[in-house]
């Protein structure tokens, strides 16, 4: 699963060849969730609220980024990093 930022101990990342709707993957320790793209909702697994807060405040930031790598992602072409969270 290719990563495609990392900030404050969180790493997220997107498959290739994903499932509909887009949507990506964060990592913090031991949790982990997959976030849509479009509305920011968690569709599966939990990350503490601090972690995800963080996350959701990235992605708001670079929707359109994620966009771009999704449509990347389908096409298995390589995934553009975005800017981590400061």
């Amino acid at each position: 699963m290719p990563e495609i930022s990392r900030f404050f101990g969180i790493i997220i990342a997107m498959f290739y060849g994903d499932h509909n709707p887009p949507h990506f993957h964060a990592r913090y320790g031991n949790d982990s969730a997959i976030i849509r793209i479009d509305n920011f909702a968690v569709l599966e697994g939990t990350l503490p609220p601090r972690a995800l807060g963080l996350v959701i405040e990235w992605a708001e930031l670079h929707k359109d980024d994620l966009l771009k790598d999704w449509l990347l992602a389908v096409e298995s072409k390589p995934l553009v990093p975005i800017e981590p969270l400061k």
